[in-house]
């Protein structure tokens, strides 16, 4: 075996094994939420790691800092993302009427059903 196909598996089975703990840590329910959510955050720390490692080869090539331009741009794009999905659920859901009789009045106002 060629040396980039061991680090492939190496990082697979950490991969595996560090999503196995996290899903075993939740449904075991073995520990209380803050304990469960360091334990999960934990393990999402070390997956993150292993992932630029062993899959992404960050630090191991000649000119890193191209590497991690490209990282931090995803990092970004995944940021504004999952923020701005967050700010409008939020916004939705203040905005959402929450009692059925105003719902019924709306849609009778409106013509329908």
């Amino acid at each position: 075996m060629k040396k980039p196909l061991v680090a492939y598996v190496v990082g697979f089975i950490l991969s595996v094994v560090l999503t196995l703990l996290a899903y075993l840590t939740v449904t075991s329910h073995a520990f209380s939420a803050p304990v469960t959510i360091t334990l999960i955050l934990s393990f999402a720390v070390v997956q993150l790691y292993v992932q630029l490692i062993f899959f992404l080869h960050l630090g191991t090539e000649s000119r890193p800092r191209w590497r991690l331009v490209a990282l931090a741009f995803g990092v970004l794009v995944v940021a504004i993302v999952v923020f701005g999905s967050l700010w409008i659920m939020d916004n939705l859901n203040y905005n959402m009427m929450h009692s059925p009789d105003k719902m019924q009045q709306y849609i009778d106002k409106q013509g329908g059903f």
